[in-house]
């Protein structure tokens, strides 16, 4: 799509315009620091230590005036139930008392929760919040509390997590009976799907439920619960339009787009996320086809770079020149899939808007260069912390040490008695009083690791004895021999041939992952090397039918897997699986992107190499 002057000049130009808006706000982000205001190793460890007691004066205050309520107010003290009333901000918690070591209170937090916890109850209940929150807390805490491995074994443990987590999975089954195979948004957990529950959901919300139930297949060897979220995802990319692009909301019967606003921000983002991290998490590379496919399509269609725009997904029309602040995972996750460029120019712009207003507002319309009307709030968000500890891991430039030293001043700003409170106006700084339950289970533990990892990193997910994948709701899941069967990976759902001509016998995997090998200088789960240089390349592209049996030679992914457009007069993009794989001497690469974010977006830089590569340490 032929792109105008206008379209190609306009990304620059708002990026200078908020730079310049207002000196006031010291907008100019990384330009007036001087090598004296870095933050030195020292500093580091007392921002770490700061960063920690934030983290217990929330907890301390729900464990006080909230528990076993689902979350804490923080101005009033007192507790509500926001979710299915059972404890949602110690579950939550789990796997931060266990990363900050306290055995103690991890260990009767756990002891509490196998007792007294049930998921029998009359409470209708967001699929996708308690997958993220509570499923995958307490599978992360399972995982920490069965294994010596990680130093935080309970002896007196005996998987009753684990037996919460897979009652509460069975409980959300009947959500996934749709013509489509994509969720219900909602179920009751005693009696099943409501009969007024709404068809309509969010293409976050039936695709991002992977990780979480597939390691639960994996732990209780029952493919059920793979099988349902991975034929979601199905569901949701055979209704992709042309333009490999996904809309907001979908109806789980007919499948049809309720609402055609294609982004990477509200509604879609995690969906985005899943793809890769399952990929990554276990292997299965019918995710990396799709990541790949619609990874391409939003660098192409959504990218004016440094920012990201909604799109019609038919037409590409912009819809929405916003900057929502859910978009700001989006960096992180482009340092996981090795496409380290774009990110940091785009972290860059989005933590211009934090630096303008003390906070990320829900949205900032980047053609007035204004607060979105309606979407002032910041509710302790985690997702620009989360990429800047990605980004500092990554390139280790001490630039992400000052972005997380401002943030943890703006943070303080949000303090309250007995908590943080959510800024319902990031203009005035108005509080409000609520304190959600990922500000513990992700907004403080990014910026933790953020300084842990500066002051010479000492804890589970750096140190520890496996590569870590977060969850979208920070919830740690090792990449163990159990759950990463990358040697013995084949289709679960049964990817193979009717016709001749069918590859049977199993190709070796030259992809290696050494669960058991120290993590000091691997990024977690993404199989990055820890000193990634911001300029260094993508690898070509690689083979993608290395870890399958019974693949069929010179078929296109819609083939492979029985996903085809709904409309059959469209000829699917050619497959990226016919590139080679390459082998770097004493590592291992694993392609994830290759020539899409530069050579795709609006903006093009002709000055960098495009070919970007992943590589994932041994030493």
């Amino acid at each position: 799509m032929e792109k105008t002057w206008k379209q190609r000049c306009l990304p620059l130009l708002l990026l200078l315009s908020i730079l310049s808006a207002d000196t006031n706000h010291n907008n100019i982000i990384f330009l007036r620091r001087t090598a004296a205001d870095g933050v030195t190793p020292e500093e580091a460890t007392l921002l770490r230590d700061e960063v920690r007691e934030m983290f217990y004066h929330a907890f301390n205050g729900y464990m006080e005036h909230a528990f076993p309520l689902d979350e804490l107010k923080p101005l009033s003290c007192e507790g509500e139930d926001s979710l299915g009333g059972y404890a949602l901000t110690l579950i939550d918690s789990l796997d931060m008392l266990a990363l900050l070591g306290d055995r103690e209170r991890f260990t009767s937090s756990v002891d509490w929760i196998g007792k007294n916890l049930r998921f029998d109850i009359n409470k209708t209940v967001s699929v996708f919040e308690t997958t993220i929150r509570v499923l995958g807390g307490l599978l992360s805490a399972h995982l920490i509390a069965s294994d010596y491995a990680t130093g935080m074994r309970i002896p007196s443990y005996d998987n009753q997590l684990l037996d919460l987590a897979e009652d509460l999975a069975r409980r959300m089954l009947p959500a996934f009976d749709t013509p489509t195979g994509i969720p219900f948004g909602s179920v009751n957990l005693l009696y099943g799907v409501d009969e007024q529950e709404s068809r309509i959901t969010s293409t976050a919300g039936g695709g991002t439920l992977t990780l979480e139930f597939g390691m639960l297949s994996r732990l209780t060897n029952d493919p059920i619960f793979e099988q349902v979220t991975k034929n979601a995802v199905r569901g949701l990319w055979a209704r992709r339009s042309k333009l490999n692009l996904v809309g907001a909301h979908i109806n789980v019967f007919t499948g049809e787009w309720t609402q055609k606003d294609a982004g990477i921000g509200t509604s879609i983002d995690s969906f985005y996320e899943y793809l890769l991290k399952a990929y990554l998490l276990f292997g299965d590379e019918e995710y990396l086809f799709i990541f790949q496919e619609a990874y391409a399509a939003a660098m192409h269609y959504l990218y004016n770079d440094p920012w990201y725009v909604e799109v019609n997904m038919d037409s590409a029309a912009i819809v929405w020149p916003l900057f929502n602040s859910l978009q700001a995972f989006w960096p992180g996750l482009q340092v996981l899939a090795g496409d380290i460029d774009p990110a940091i120019r785009t972290h860059a712009a989005f933590f211009s808007v934090w630096k303008r207003y003390g906070f990320t507002p829900e949205g900032f319309n980047l053609a007035t260069l204004t607060v979105q009307h309606g979407q002032k709030s910041y509710p302790l968000r985690p997702e620009l912390i989360e990429s800047t500890y990605w980004l500092y891991k990554a390139t280790r430039d001490p630039r992400y040490l000052d972005v997380g030293r401002d943030m943890v001043v703006s943070l303080q700003g949000a303090r309250c008695p007995c908590g943080y409170c959510h800024i319902v106006d990031v203009e005035f700084h108005k509080k409000e009083d609520h304190m959600e339950s990922f500000f513990l289970a992700e907004t403080v533990k990014y910026l933790w690791l953020l300084f842990d990892l500066a002051s010479g990193p000492d804890n589970l997910v750096e140190n520890g004895p496996y590569k870590y994948i977060f969850s979208t709701e920070g919830h740690l899941l090792p990449a163990t021999p159990q759950i990463s069967l990358i040697h013995e990976h084949c289709s679960y759902l049964g990817a193979y041939c009717k016709g001749g001509g069918i590859e049977q016998e199993s190709r070796k995997s030259d992809i290696s992952i050494h669960p058991q090998e120290n993590n000091a200088s691997v990024l977690s789960g993404s199989w990055v090397h820890s000193s990634y240089a911001s300029d260094s390349s993508f690898l070509k592209s690689t083979t993608t039918s290395g870890l399958m049996k019974g693949l069929c030679p010179g078929l296109t992914h819609g083939q492979k897997y029985g996903i085809s457009y709904l409309d059959a007069t469209h000829t699917a993009q050619e497959d990226h699986s016919t590139h080679q794989r390459e082998n770097v001497a004493d590592s291992h690469s694993l392609l994830v992107v290759s020539q899409q974010s530069s050579d795709n977006s609006v903006s093009k830089n002709t000055n960098n190499d495009h070919d970007r590569n992943v590589q994932e340490s041994s030493e």
